[in-house]
């Protein structure tokens, strides 16, 4: 950097605040948007764990002097539950462009850094921390790549990710095909060409070329881990290694299952080694709020390869009112109406024996009868777990009991299973249908142990 880059923003941009009196049908423990602007497309971006807090910034749309442009919202937590807004300081009066998806890296000095795209320079751009509440930025710098010729490298540049291995960075530009390029003072950067190895298996279903936006590459188990989308089908992952400068995939999976409700993902390393992500969440038809980011979400990579999504621990925190009841039948092709737990702001923990049924699950905002609400279904003949009609893979093995936990947030549902599998989805529900149901065709099965949780609001002290 020299010091023409120290410039900081003259002006402080307005922060984003909850309202006073949010309508009834907003969410109370989902991190969502509350204004000004619209929050629209909401992408998590550039996330840290720096000087004790999480700082996470989100994509948002609206007025800087006088013109409409995106920028980067920017929320800080102790918890990665409870948020503080803090000022839009990186926003198009002081980059003098949009800013578009991209994420957070530490250098090799240790300070912090973002990458992203600037929409309109047709350059994906660098800027750095100058202060520790990260409210301070050097202005940014465009990437620009050279060839092995030292001529200026021909490739478009799009969402953009960044990481150190060893004492290389390397950097991807996202796009349809993805490409690589490694720097080692993130000034000078040497184009590598295509991201994707050309070894990569044609047995994992899905192209070279598939789009690769949003992307964030990071260390998981003993693999590497591509978290990104397409624009196409959504939320992905990858799993695999790096081989020859590439990377060479031997494992890719969907996190998503219709349009765009799981979307733009971006993660963070927590001091105690967990690896977890937030996901935008684009809901359509839903009149509640905009910008809604996932509830965070922990992976990890045991050594049987098989990628593991849990719900944040400190989610717990918001627990209260516990309900439970334990060891109930439910006959074949009957339902059994839980009498202890109901709610739309609540968590809920089943532990389920599902015996010889072909399907069970659990059906949430139903009615005084316990029915009509949405069905969260395992169907153990196709190997699915259903959320309507939302086709979710997952197989329940032999023997093995279903733990499922399902959080509700007004007309948000959000769904771990057996730690293996996760899936959100919109309901909008009358007020009055709280009621939760088990159910079961072809064979009984027996709930073990179901409890419940009230969830406390992460926007007030109740």
């Amino acid at each position: 950097m020299t010091k023409e880059d120290l410039t900081e923003p003259a002006v402080s941009y307005q922060t984003p605040a909850m309202r006073e009196n949010p309508p009834a049908t907003w969410l109370t423990y989902h991190l969502a948007h509350p204004g000004p602007g619209t929050a629209y497309p909401g992408d998590p971006n550039c996330i840290f764990f720096w000087k004790e807090r999480y700082h996470l910034h989100y994509i948002y749309e609206s007025v800087f002097d006088g013109k409409k442009g995106y920028a980067f919202a920017h929320v800080s937590s102790t918890d990665m539950v409870h948020w503080t807004w803090h000022p839009t300081t990186l926003n198009p009066s002081f980059t003098k462009h949009g800013m578009f998806s991209g994420t957070g890296f530490i250098t090799k000095e240790g300070k912090p850094a973002i990458i992203y795209h600037g929409i309109g320079s047709a350059r994906n751009q660098l800027a750095f921390a100058l202060d520790d509440k990260l409210e301070q930025w050097t202005q940014p710098q465009p990437m620009m790549p050279k060839d092995a010729t030292g001529a200026n490298a021909k490739l478009k540049q799009w969402d953009p990710d960044c990481w150190l291995n060893g004492d290389t960075y390397y950097a991807v530009s996202g796009g349809k095909p993805p490409m690589l390029m490694k720097s080692s003072d993130l000034k000078e950067w040497l184009f590598l060409g295509p991201l994707l190895h050309e070894d990569m298996p044609e047995s994992l279903g899905v192209s070279k070329d598939e789009d690769v936006s949003c992307a964030n590459m990071f260390r998981i188990g003993k693999k590497w881990m591509l978290l990104c989308i397409s624009h196409r089908i959504g939320c992905r992952y990858y799993l695999g290694d790096f081989k020859d400068e590439k990377f060479l995939p031997d494992f890719h999976a969907m996190m998503n299952w219709k349009d765009w409700e799981l979307f733009a993902p971006e993660s963070v390393l927590t001091p105690d080694g967990r690896r977890v992500m937030w996901a935008w969440s684009a809901m359509k038809n839903l009149s509640t709020q905009s910008g809604i980011q996932s509830l965070p979400r922990e992976l990890s990579l045991p050594d049987d390869g098989v990628l593991r999504i849990k719900p944040l621990r400190e989610l717990e925190s918001l627990r209260t009112d516990e309900k439970s009841e334990s060891n109930i039948t439910v006959k074949a092709d009957g339902k059994y109406r839980l009498k202890e737990i109901a709610g739309d702001t609540i968590e809920m923990r089943l532990v389920i024996q599902p015996g010889a049924a072909k399907q069970f699950g659990v059906q949430v905002h139903c009615d005084k009868d316990g029915g009509n609400g949405f069905p969260i279904t395992v169907d153990r003949e196709t190997k699915t777990m259903l959320l309507e009609s939302r086709k979710v893979p997952f197989e329940l093995k032999a023997d093995e009991e279903l733990t499922l936990r399902v959080f509700l947030d007004k007309s948000i549902i959000e769904v771990f299973v057996n730690d293996r599998q996760a899936a959100i989805a919109p309901h909008m529900h009358a007020p009055e249908n709280l009621g939760v149901s088990i159910f079961s065709k072809g064979g009984d099965v027996l709930i073990k142990e179901a409890k419940g949780w009230k969830m406390k609001s992460i926007y007030s002290a109740n």
